[in-house]
Order: C-alpha cells, then structure tokens, then sequence
C-alpha cells in the first residue's frame, strides 16, 4: 500500500469542522445518568495460572444498562499497595482472551484491567465472554452498523458507557490508585480510550493507536478496508437512510468527543493505514481538548510512516511506557 492520505505536513494541522448535534453533550449526560455506575456492581475473584510473576483477578463489573461486563485485573505478583493502573480496550473482533496474553503493563509494575467487549471476542485472540442482550436492527458485516438506525441504539452508545464504567470499575478495586487511571487501546480500543477519557474525567492520560471512529464523514468513502467500507455498504443498500446514518454517527465522532478531554494523550498513525486512515487520526488529536480551553496542550503523535494499521506495536508500547512515566513525573 502507498501514501494515500495526505501529506505529513498538512496531516500536522489538519483541524476539520465536524457535524456536533445541538443535544450532543446533553446526550451523553443523560446516557450516564440513565445508565449509572454501581460500586456494589464490582466483583473480583483470583484466578489460578502458571505465572509466578503476575496475580490475576477475574473482574466483572455493571456496564451499560447494567450488564455484567467481564475484565481481567493483572498485577504484579509482589504487589502491597496500590498501583497506577492501565485501563486497556481492545480492538474490534476481539476479547479479553486469556490472562497470559496480557503481561507486559503489569510486568512494567501497572496494574492492568483488560476489559472484555460485549458481543465480540470471535474474530481474533482467545476469545472473549460478555454477551450483548441487546438487539439491533439491520446491518452489515462487522459491528460498525449495528444499531445505526438511531443514537440510542447504536452500539457504540452501549460500548462508550461501558468504556467510562470500566475506569470507575478499576477505580474501586483495591489493587488500583484510583487518583492515577489511563486508558489505552488499538483501532476501536483507540475509539473507546477517547471516549473514556472525553467521558469520564477521573482518567489521566490517554494512548489511543490507530483510533477508530474519528472523523467519521471523511472516513466514509475515504477508504474501502472495513470498518468504514461496511458503513458505506449498508448505505449502499440502504440507500434512503443516509441522512440518518449520518445523524447517528455525529453522537459517536470521537474527534468531536475528544475536544471535550482534558488529560494529556498520546496518539499513533501508521501513514499506510486504510482501515483507519491518518487524517481521521490526525483530526482526532488537533482537536484534543478544544472544547474545554481555547489553546489546549497539544497531544503528542507517533507516525509511523511506513505501517498500516498495525501501526507500531511493541515499538509503541515502549514509546507509550516512557510517555506515561513522563506523565506521572508531570512533564507531560
């Protein structure tokens, strides 16, 4: 795949108007209150494994409408107090998978909640365990357009609530300061880790890579990779429900809701990447903070010019271990 974007220079500045409905920030105020957070909703019990250096817990919390959501806790076996956490969300298909697959934020002395994604965990990894209860009317392949018929249905809608809970979640565990949470993610877990940060203020830092849902009416038509191409092909069917669509996307933009964080981010691109192109990303980060201060801290970006969607992965797992110890020193 060649540069497809634009170019880096314009990528650094590039700032678009998005669509923000009127009720957006009363949307999701009114989502969290009709969904709320219940401490009580909390459990977790220890997990037997082979690992000797790492303690697992099997976590299970109240997500959108209360549903249980399942999550992984791993920390340190030595640990005695409580530790700066890493909240992670994962990328779409995925699950929580198996407690081994998830060692290196604990390894780097975090504590570590992995939270499961409701109605996926089959495309790739080890599989997750949280259902969905709640249906959708048609779509396409993938889970892009599942609900897109309106903001309340969508499923992103369930899936950011769930994303904010699981920061309170990881707060009220023992093992977790709850005054020192991040959040992190790739591809969808990207778009969920804006969307906890945007949503839930208890959050310090934010690392989303290769973010999906970011400047969604660029990103429709940009590309023909999935997620987007599976939005673009249900309206290929459905040809009289663009307006909508569109209208239903414009809650979920995560450039739109990152305007509203106030932590420090760190985001990546791969200059390559179809599934989520670097302007959607890009557009995603100028915009970080916007809508609270008028010159916001600039977010800093890893571009990784020759990557797609991969991105940098351990490469920037250590770029985001040094930048979030930046963070906790204050230099960030």
């Amino acid at each position: 795949m060649a540069h497809f974007d634009l170019p880096l220079a314009e990528l650094e500045d590039y700032s678009p108007e998005l669509p923000e409905p009127e009720d957006f920030d009363a949307f999701w105020a009114r989502t969290l209150a009709h969904n709320p957070f219940d401490p009580d909703g909390v459990s977790s019990a220890p997990v037997t494994t082979p690992l000797r250096t790492h303690r697992v817990q099997d976590v299970t919390f109240g997500g959108y409408a209360g549903d249980p959501i399942r999550a992984w806790l791993i920390t340190p076996a030595d640990q005695s107090v409580p530790l700066p956490a890493v909240v992670e969300f994962l990328g779409m298909g995925g699950g929580r998978g198996l407690p081994q697959d998830n060692l290196a934020w604990a390894a780097a002395g975090y504590a570590h909640l992995v939270m499961d994604t409701r109605g996926q965990g089959s495309h790739w990894g080890s599989g997750g365990e949280t259902p969905d209860p709640h249906g959708t009317g048609p779509a396409a392949a993938g889970f892009a357009t599942h609900g897109l018929q309106s903001p309340e249905e969508y499923l992103y809608r369930r899936l950011f609530v769930d994303a904010h809970h699981a920061v309170e979640a990881a707060a009220a565990l023992p093992e977790v300061d709850a005054a020192r949470i991040a959040v992190t993610g790739v591809s969808q877990g990207g778009g969920l880790a804006i969307a906890a940060a945007a949503l839930n203020h208890r959050v310090i830092a934010a690392m989303p890579d290769v973010p999906f849902m970011c400047a969604l009416p660029r990103a429709l038509g940009l590309t023909d990779d999935p997620p987007y191409a599976d939005i673009a092909g249900f309206l290929a069917v459905h040809r009289d429900q663009e307006a909508q669509v569109r209208h239903t996307l414009a809650y979920f933009d995560c450039a739109v809701l990152g305007a509203r964080a106030t932590c420090p981010a760190l985001f990546s691109t791969g200059l390559m990447d179809t599934t989520c192109p670097p302007s959607t990303v890009f557009a995603a980060r100028n915009r970080w903070g916007r809508a609270g201060s008028a010159d916001p801290a600039r977010p800093e970006i890893r571009v990784y010019p020759f990557n797609g969607h991969e991105g940098g992965e351990s490469y920037q797992w250590r770029e985001q271990v040094a930048w979030l110890a930046a963070v906790r020193r204050g230099r960030r």
